[in-house]
């Protein structure tokens, strides 16, 4: 995902920042409410992290101007204060979900996947599009051309997540969390997933998408990159 987190407090900013980007999520950073307003009108991002107590223009007007300008980029609101209007103020401003401070990094974590999983399942999508290659979210399928492959559930999760990042590059950790969690493979059986999924979706083909990138993990590159 692309994450904006828009926070003036330069300790909290920098766990959360290092945080996400150990998890392969790509960040940008504002630390205050006017940068941040900015970046969330003229940028486009899967989600935004946003302190209420901000300098110059505070959390609840951002959200609510980014609203007024129609983007429904969702918001997750953080901060110190736990007042029940404060909290019924940040979702009349247009918020998501509410995060009091102090937070344990990974309650963010799982706030953030089950906002974007919300968000992803009411604009009903359902398939995945990179040139002609195209995955079917519900089946398990992917085709490219007049060819069409039944994935495992391996080779499903190393093409949606290779898809999602492209063009960026999917990390050996970032394919290993999505796959096993927490459980560490053979290094032989990564290799043995993305070469059976190259003999699927570039084997028959001229142009190869599924390029290696050496000590780091693997992309989808197009035909003109």
């Amino acid at each position: 995902m692309k994450l904006l987190l828009i926070e003036d407090h330069e300790e909290i900013s920098k766990v959360i920042f290092e945080y996400f980007e150990l998890k392969g999520h790509d960040m940008d950073y504002a630390r205050d409410g006017s940068q941040g307003f900015d970046l969330a009108k003229n940028c486009q991002y899967d989600l935004i992290i946003l302190d209420i107590m901000l300098p110059g223009i505070d959390g609840l007007e951002v959200c609510r101007q980014l609203r007024n300008e129609g983007i429904d980029t969702p918001v997750l609101m953080l901060t110190a204060r736990d007042e029940k209007e404060d909290i019924l103020n940040g979702f009349e401003c247009g918020a998501d979900d509410y995060l009091v401070k102090p937070f344990d990094l990974r309650i963010l974590e799982a706030r953030i996947k089950a906002i974007y999983q919300r968000k992803m399942g009411s604009l009903g999508v359902t398939e995945l599009k990179f040139e002609d290659l195209t995955l079917d979210l519900k089946s398990h399928t992917a085709s490219r051309g007049e060819c069409s492959f039944q994935l495992n559930n391996a080779q499903f999760i190393l093409l949606k997540l290779l898809m999602l990042k492209a063009p960026k590059i999917a990390t050996r950790e970032e394919i290993i969390r999505e796959i096993w969690s927490d459980d560490e493979p053979d290094e032989d059986l990564l290799r043995n997933h993305v070469y059976r999924l190259r003999a699927l979706i570039d084997k028959p083909f001229k142009h190869a998408y599924i390029k290696t990138i050496p000590k780091v993990g693997y992309q989808l590159k197009g035909e003109k990159a």
